[in-house]
């Protein structure tokens, strides 16, 4: 079959694209792009299709270590390559152009052609905005085009703004989905999946794929004389991936649904696979480019790639790492964590001590590689003499845990990015969801201050965990139980935990303090804390706080300056984040760094810059507050005494060498330092507004009674008058003896 050609634009026409185009750009486009492309159009006027024809039977190569799956032809017709289960995002060889000889056979004819794999073009990851995104007719306005993006999520209750896919108007074969790639592309395949929904079950079972260039004139991926027909999905949520059996170049792409789930409807959720051509004259294009200058091993690490570069790590700053871990998970494998300071393995006492986690929903693994990656970029550049990240290693006692749940990694990572679909690896291996199986600790201290025990009965801080839930028989993971082992043995000040699939930062309580409502705002005694504590991470990010970032899936949250209280969002008892605020002296908080919960390996250097600088700051809030050391009169450390902040309703407790760190913003406190045995004492403290923790130590002496309380004890707990008692027998015994 000869290539086909796109006829030259008129001047005429040229004209009326420009017109056309003129009305997009009112709508916030830019127009210096469009007349760049209207100059260089005639240059790239077609669009490239497989020269020889070939058959759509399924690739008959085999996956490393799996079976790809044959696609079960629609309607009666030969389908294109369905790869359900192949491997995406987390191999070098699916880096952008990677060429691999396939052999597929038509009849009794053989025909070679070359299979390349593109990255994602970012409807997933809204690289590709909302005017990007078009449709020949749509339901109505909240199943528009600009919902049709891959693992998009409807909201509980569905209404006209949010739903979960694209879905056409009518249901009849001339319904498709546009994306405007903006540039000339290279297209290699397509992923599709149905609509989400609670309610609905609507999905496309088969389509074709066209290319244009000027959105007029369109030509169909063809099979022999035939139209190419891809299958499509069986159900609404696993993902299926196509891949064409040569690359096309155009710059508008459309899926044209044939057939789809017969109790359902036209709906969509897509994501096209796409490598942008050179072109050096694409002004749009190099404005928006995010490019690292930091020489980091961007990839997806495997269990084992992640031990050994965490090793790697160490030999290169043996004085200032330590790898260790915390436990293991269901299926045994070890919880590595990284400890990064100038005194590795030890406490050093007035030094607070800092946590990043990531990967307790084990499908969420940006956390997991952003926490890779800031492990190498603070020992290159405290080896560079980097005096920002020098600082922060002599001052601080940092832990970073990339993986709290390597067995659902390992799920998702076999499957690939693209392919793991929302929820794949997000549970351990025994079906927990690690980040919410925490003792609920929130009705316990809301119960004592109904009943008003507090502080008579029990304290307002450290809750201890209740009986039933340290039980053998009790349903928790067993990473659940490492981590309350670590938290415990710590003395953590601030932690962050890493998530994915939406952009915003939330702090406690993540529990509705009302039974019954599944959003509440339900603030700690430390909201002020917790909400500068969040901005500090959100305005720092490159997204979070953008005006006209678009909602990953339901909430603005940029309208909020990127945070949210947990509890406000969806309610949610058992949270890490609650956990280490009412049992620890750790402030934690959750980062959902992306709207792609697995984003393409080539994505990872602009999620670096996107997160790096956040991280650090962060990290630094650590140094933000008072600190300092509870004496006696012989000036030893107190341990386990009671710091407490006038105003403030939740304590925290000194270390084991007498050391404490308070999280306050800027302003003077009345702050009071007790412990059992001992007086109290109280002080003004003032917090400034430049970094750094002001000192406020404290030294107290024992109490009369606690004195006495020595002496019963070192007799036996006798009354005090036996040493008169003791006096006199001794002064008997003298008598006898004449003396």
């Amino acid at each position: 079959m000869t290539r086909q050609r796109l006829s030259l634009l008129t001047p005429l026409a040229l004209l009326g694209l420009f017109m056309g185009l003129a009305d997009l750009s009112s709508a916030g486009e830019h127009e210096d792009y469009y007349v760049q492309e209207l100059l260089t159009r005639e240059q790239h006027n077609q669009v490239q299709v497989p020269e020889k024809p070939v058959a759509s039977t399924p690739d008959r190569r085999e996956h490393p270590t799996k079976k790809v799956p044959k696609g079960k032809a629609g309607n009666g017709r030969q389908t294109g390559k369905t790869t359900a289960d192949a491997k995406s995002g987390n191999k070098k060889a699916e880096k952008s152009a990677l060429k691999t000889p396939n052999s597929i056979s038509e009849g009794d004819g053989q025909y070679n052609s070359i299979k390349e794999e593109c990255p994602p073009m970012g409807l997933e990851a809204v690289k590709i905005d909302d005017f990007q995104l078009h449709a020949s007719t749509t339901k109505r306005y909240g199943l528009g085009a600009h919902r049709g993006r891959l693992n998009i999520q409807a909201g509980l209750y569905e209404d006209d703004l949010y739903d979960g896919a694209w879905c056409a108007g009518r249901d009849d074969p001339l319904q498709w989905f546009e994306v405007d790639a903006r540039r000339l592309t290279k297209f290699t395949g397509v992923i599709t999946q149905g609509r989400s929904s609670l309610w609905s079950s609507d999905w496309v079972t088969s389509y074709k794929v066209m290319v244009s260039n000027d959105s007029h004139t369109w030509i169909t991926l063809k099979n022999g004389s035939e139209d190419l027909i891809f299958t499509g999905n069986r159900e609404k949520e696993i993902p299926v991936r196509n891949i064409f059996p040569a690359p096309v170049v155009g710059r508008y792409i459309r899926v044209n649904p044939l057939s789809w789930f017969q109790s359902g409807s036209i709906c969509m959720r897509v994501e096209i696979l796409g490598c942008p051509m050179p072109d050096p004259n694409n002004y749009y294009h190099r404005r928006n480019e995010v490019i690292t200058t930091d020489d980091l091993d961007f990839r997806h690490h495997s269990y084992k790639d992640m031990r050994q570069l965490m090793k790697v790590v160490n030999d290169m700053c043996p004085n200032i790492t330590r790898i260790y871990n915390i436990g293991k998970s269901h299926s045994g494998l070890k919880l590595y964590a990284i400890e990064i300071s100038d005194n590795p393995g030890e406490h050093e006492v007035g030094e607070p001590e800092f946590r990043y986690s990531a990967g307790s929903h084990g499908n969420e693994v940006l956390g997991r590689e952003l926490l890779l990656l800031l492990m190498q970029f603070m020992c290159l550049e405290y080896l560079s003499g980097n005096q920002r990240i020098r600082h922060l290693v002599e001052e601080t006692r940092i832990h970073l845990l990339p993986s709290i749940n390597p067995d659902g990694y390992e799920k998702a990572f076999k499957m690939g990015s693209e392919l793991s679909g929302w929820s794949l690896g997000r549970w351990n291996g025994d079906g927990i969801d690690i980040h919410h199986n925490f003792p609920d600790l929130n009705s316990i201290l809301w119960e004592g201050e109904a009943k008003k025990w507090i502080p008579r009965k029990m304290f307002n801080h450290h809750v201890p965990i209740p009986q039933w839930y340290l039980s053998r028989n009790a349903s928790v993971a067993v990473e659940t139980r490492a981590l309350i082992a670590w938290m415990e043995k710590m003395p953590f000040v601030l932690g962050g935990n890493i998530q994915g699939g939406e952009l915003v930062v939330t702090f406690p309580y993540d529990k509705t303090r009302s039974q019954g409502v599944t959003r509440e705002q339900t603030p700690t005694p430390d909201d002020h804390v917790f909400r500068w504590l969040a901005f500090s991470y959100a305005s720092t990010h490159r997204l979070m706080t953008t005006v006209n970032q678009r909602v990953c899936h339901t909430e603005e949250f940029a309208k909020e300056d990127g945070t949210i209280n947990g509890a406000s969002w969806h309610t949610a008892a058992g949270s890490m984040n609650d956990f280490s605020f009412l049992h620890t002296n750790c402030f934690e908080l959750s980062m959902f760094v992306g709207c792609d919960k697995f984003p393409h390996e080539s994505e990872l250097p602009e999620e670096w810059e996107n997160n790096r600088e956040s991280l650090l700051v962060f990290m630094e809030q650590v140094h933000r507050g008072i600190k300092g050391v509870v004496r006696d009169l012989q000036g030893r450390g107190i341990a386990n005494a009671i710091v407490s902040v006038e105003g403030i309703s939740h304590d925290i407790r000194t270390a084991s060498d007498g050391d404490y760190w308070r999280l306050l913003n800027p302003g003077e406190y009345r702050v009071r330092a007790k412990a059992e045995g001992y007086s109290l004492m109280s002080k003004k403290c003032e917090v400034g507004y430049e970094m750094g923790a002001t000192r406020c130590d404290f030294t107290i002496g024992r109490t009369n009674l606690s004195r006495i309380k020595e002496i019963m004890a070192k007799f036996n707990k006798q009354p005090i008058r036996l040493p008169v008692r003791q006096l006199q027998v001794r002064r008997s015994r003298e008598r006898r003896l004449g003396r």
